[in-house]
């Protein structure tokens, strides 16, 4: 028996507009199941029929007592192995054929369930170009596609036949309405592969299928004359290794990288449903006026070409040292989507760690594998939480994406539940990319339930990748009922090294002509950087920069003093960067807003700052209490030398003294709530409700390494013994 594979169309749910069906059109019918709730029961043979052994192999299904099922019954009604049957998902007003071929004692569900091969429609066939234009009104092709779906979803029985018994049966090519086959009798001459328009030599229905035993017959036939989508790649082994690696180095190849939420589905397909107001139509972007600029102008100079591979929006030839994790990535992805499963994947690191870049190129890997007939078909949508105004948006997007519609957020949010709710054969599996998480939480966490709902139901096959800066974001920001079904598929990146840095920005610089930047520039950058956050784009950005600078002094006028002077002054002027250069670039760089005003705080104020970071950096969490900073600032300078003035009363006044049989805490004096609502004031800092209490929750408002960055040269705090 073949495994079940994904197919190629999605049925989508029930609006008032009128539009053409993806399946056939099918009402309720109780003419052959008849109207009362009654339970499905199997039907055994008694026995074995006489067969070949290799049948007899792939037709075993599960047994009870020794019998194998070869049938179900509801009431009057039968069906058995090889029959062809109508099924119809709840709430919709279509059916699909389908030929049962084996069935489940139990499916996940604890229901009893079958496994069909489905029939398409020509509507269904999503590549116009090769597809036929000679199709009958009734006819159907039979798919390589399998799916195991409940007996409930059973509609009736469904007679297939060839286009001469349909001739010779109906001469005037109609059903008669009052006829018990209206509705229920098809044509089928041809196999096909809807997503490729693969189609199999015309046959003669009657000659190649008569009864059940003829069902593994025709799954040969169609998935060798449409050459099926799940052709696997060769597995390589090493020796010793029986196991399969995915692609261990990513590799661009020269295309660009995806910064917009893009679908394959680029038009409206004619089986795509519409909403109650006016959804089918297409959502359209005015481009943009763009330059052009000459390669001449562009790449003119050594200098020109480093400034630009330096650039972090520079699609690099590789990702290098983000290889497990690609792996990681690559290979929960793939498993997803060839199981035809819903999943949700947590990716977490600090900023400058390569998330993003590194899911864009998993994505751009798998859909090479599609492209070369080696992975079943998906969608893959992008929603930035920078990008959208309303967090709510993303149900837009989302929709967009799957069915090529417009509609507003709550009516895709009403459209998606039902999309994901209702069983629907041949769903195309779904790859959503929720960047910057933290920016789509809601007050009521509706948007983030849903996205991470959704994937545990059964034939949703939607994909969540939501990638966040922090590793806590769901334990700290959203609830047990939401953070719980993110499941145990969690992926980190931690901040490069040194050596990761500056493997990272040799393979940028890789053949750029005269060697511009010098080794020892590129190690002490790296260094710099991995010390504070380990973040690659602001070590390209230094060294972009320090490029810039050695550029201006290369290119200069001799006689400016500024540029006449200094050490490391000739080495800049024979157009190299030195470490001299690269100590400029990163003086510029922390000469923000920020680390300025960082610097001219008083010392309570950079006291606080400082124990709030050691605090998160203690316990891992982004958010604390302002007692528990007080308590950490304690610990930290417990040994601060008592000659510096003014220090032993400041901390005399956030210690502890004991009384009794518990702990007192001391007043604090007004300068420490001053400090702390300053810092709040400031931005620096939040504070719960604004008030200085022991219990109140205090998280910082920028960034750590901005913190580092100003404080860490601050002759006061290390007089403390305070390090940041």
């Amino acid at each position: 028996m073949p495994s079940p594979s994904p197919g190629n169309k999605a049925a989508g749910p029930v609006t008032r507009r009128k539009r053409v069906p993806a399946g056939v059109s099918r009402e309720d019918s109780d003419d052959e199941l008849g109207s009362e709730d009654l339970p499905w029961e199997w039907i055994y043979n008694v026995q074995e029929p006489d067969r070949d052994d290799e049948a007899q192999g792939e037709r075993k299904r599960r047994k009870v007592t020794g019998q194998q099922i070869v049938g179900a019954r509801l009431g009057s009604f039968e069906c058995h192995v090889g029959d062809c049957v109508l099924l119809k998902a709840e709430g919709s007003n279509e059916a699909w054929v389908a030929i049962i071929c084996g069935f489940v004692d139990a499916n996940d569900d604890g229901d009893k369930a079958a496994n069909f091969m489905w029939f398409s429609t020509e509507k269904e066939i999503r590549n116009k170009e090769k597809k036929r234009n000679d199709s009958y009104w009734n006819e159907l092709y039979i798919c390589p596609s399998w799916d195991d779906n409940p007996l409930a979803s059973i509609n009736g029985k469904a007679k297939v036949m060839s286009l001469d018994a349909f001739l010779s049966e109906y001469p005037s090519g109609k059903i008669p309405r009052t006829s018990p086959d209206f509705d229920k009798t098809f044509v089928c001459r041809r196999g096909c592969n809807t997503r490729t328009a693969t189609y199999t030599d015309e046959f003669v229905w009657e000659e190649i299928f008569r009864s059940g035993q003829d069902v593994f017959k025709l799954i040969d036939l169609v998935k060798t004359g449409t050459k099926a989508v799940r052709r696997r790649r060769a597995r390589s082994q090493s020796p010793g290794d029986g196991a399969y690696h995915p692609p261990q180095t990513p590799s661009k190849t020269g295309r660009n990288s995806a910064t917009t939420p893009q679908s394959k589905r680029s038009q409206a397909e004619p089986g795509s449903r519409s909403t109650k107001r006016s959804v089918s139509k297409r959502l359209e972007f005015t481009p943009l006026a763009t330059r052009k600029l000459s390669p001449s102008n562009v790449q003119a100079s050594p200098f020109q070409v480093a400034r630009s591979r330096l650039h972090v929006a520079s699609v690099p030839d590789s990702l290098p040292c983000r290889e497990g994790e690609f792996s990681l990535v690559y290979s929960h992805l793939e498993a997803a989507i060839s199981d035809g499963t819903g999943n949700c994947i947590y990716i977490s690191g600090t900023p400058g760690t390569g998330k993003t870049a590194t899911v864009r190129e998993v994505i751009a890997r798998l859909e090479d594998s599609v492209r070369a007939d080696e992975l079943d078909d998906f969608i893959f949508v992008e929603i930035n939480g920078m990008k959208v105004t309303d967090p709510h948006q993303s149900y837009t997007l989302l929709w967009e994406a799957l069915k090529g519609q417009r509609a507003s957020p709550s009516q895709a949010l009403e459209l998606l539940e039902r999309e994901f709710s209702n069983p629907s054969p041949r769903r195309i599996p779904c790859v959503v990319l929720m960047d910057e998480l933290d920016q789509l939480v809601t007050k009521n966490q509706a948007v983030m339930y849903n996205f991470f709902n959704w994937p545990t139901l059964r034939h949703s096959r939607l994909i969540v990748l939501a990638v966040a800066n922090t590793m806590d974001l769901p334990e700290r920001t959203l609830s047990n009922k939401i953070s719980s079904r993110l499941g145990l598929t969690r992926i980190t990146f931690p901040g490069y090294n040194h050596e990761q840095l500056m493997k990272i920005i040799q393979s940028r610089l890789e053949g750029v002509p005269g060697n511009v930047v010098d080794p020892d520039a590129i190690q002490f950058a790296s260094r710099k950087v991995a010390a504070v956050s380990g973040d690659a784009r602001r070590a390209l950005d230094i060294c972009r920069r320090a490029v810039e600078l050695a550029e201006n002094d290369y290119t200069g006028d001799p006689s400016t003093p500024s540029k006449r002077h200094g050490p490391g002054h000739e080495a800049a002027r024979n157009g190299r960067v030195t470490i001299t250069t690269i100590k400029k670039a990163i003086n510029e760089a922390t000469t923000n807003p920020i680390q300025q005003h960082l610097r001219s705080l008083p010392l309570m104020s950079k006291l606080l700052v400082a124990a709030l970071l050691l605090r998160t950096r203690r316990t891992g969490l982004a958010e604390t209490t302002f007692g528990e900073t007080l308590d950490e600032l304690q610990r930290a300078s417990a040994h601060a030398p008592s000659s510096i003035p003014g220090i032993s009363q400041i901390l005399s006044n956030v210690s502890k003294t004991p009384q009794g049989n518990g702990i007192r805490h001391l007043g604090r004096p007004s300068y420490v709530h001053t400090a702390a609502l300053d810092l709040v004031a400031a931005g620096l800092i939040n504070l719960e409700a604004q008030r200085a209490e022991r219990s109140s929750k205090l998280r910082l408002a920028i960034a750590d390494d901005e913190v580092k960055m100003a404080l860490r040269d601050d002759v006061d705090l290390k007089a403390l013994g305070i390090g940041v």
